[in-house]
């Protein structure tokens, strides 16, 4: 559908019976997003899972305005909702309830219910800011607030060995911006490894998105979902996002090192929340 300069469309929730007996084209069709950077276009995609809404925008001339689309059944997008805006492009401004905020490559925005005139423009429209857009339902107002990388939470894990060594950039955490639901990070794996979240979890609670980014043109991502017992994969190209239920595992292996953001949203923000998968459980 398209709303002046935004795009949207809708994802229903779909129940692990049914992905089960998904070939490829079904599960692409119903769990990876793509074309979310288009020149001069917000493009949303509203889930019915937690209602999450997953988004991009890429201001290359005037400033983009958010407005509201017919899903959210509000006079204004944040009316209702929270928003985390993150870069991973060049750099861009944000202008939200009166105030403006500029935005490296990386760095968050998180924006509370309520918030009016949002817009998004480019710093320098020959190298655009690319804006990944996260929104859920919230039930309070919290301040608006601009993360920069430097200011996240920063864990350090894995091995060279495992081929996993990566850093983990926790954008929002119990002792930092408060949000309703929303948790956002971004996870950067060192050069020469390739495996993300293994072992992995489930969290029935929440669901989760992956924007896969930072990735050559002729690089992968295959992307691992489903019930433990009953996997399934997607392969991901650079700038590229997808969606994971709460009953399904959530990982991936590349053909080169990568980053990725993840976000959730549900019925907690506790980041322990995860019941844990054993490897030699998988199927």
């Amino acid at each position: 559908m398209n709303q002046s300069h935004i795009d949207y469309t809708s994802r229903f929730a779909i129940d692990p019976a049914a992905a089960a007996a998904m070939g490829t084209d079904e599960l692409r069709h119903n769990f990876h997003i793509d074309g979310l950077f288009q020149p001069g276009r917000i493009s949303l995609t509203y889930t019915h899972y937690d209602r999450m809404i997953v988004g991009g925008a890429m201001p290359t001339g005037a400033p983009l305005q958010l407005e509201a689309i017919k899903p959210t059944g509000t006079k204004n997008f944040l009316d209702r909702r929270e928003l985390i805006a993150v870069n991973i492009g060049g750099a861009g401004v944000i202008k939200a309830g009166g105030q403006s905020f500029e935005l490296q490559a990386r760095d968050m925005l998180y924006l509370g219910m309520g918030t009016t005139d949002v817009s998004f423009a480019s710093v320098d429209k020959t190298a655009p800011a690319k804006f990944y857009l996260l929104s859920a339902p919230a039930h309070q107002a919290h301040p608006s607030r601009l993360i920069r990388l430097s200011d996240a939470k920063r864990l350090d894990l894995g091995s060279k060995d495992a081929c996993n060594e990566r850093s983990i950039f926790q954008f929002i955490h119990a002792d930092g911006v408060k949000t309703c639901q929303l948790v956002v990070g971004m996870t950067q794996l060192a050069p020469g490894s390739i495996w993300n979240t293994m072992p992995c979890h489930v969290h029935d609670r929440r669901m989760e998105a992956y924007l896969y980014f930072d990735l050559a043109e002729t690089a992968r991502v295959f992307h691992f979902m489903g019930e433990p017992d009953e996997t399934r994969h997607i392969v991901m190209g650079n700038e590229e996002a997808v969606l994971s239920p709460g009953w399904s595992i959530h990982s991936g292996a590349g053909t080169s090192n990568y980053a990725f953001i993840w976000a959730m949203a549900g019925d907690n923000v506790d980041y322990t929340d995860v019941d844990p998968v054993a490897l030699g459980d998988l199927r």
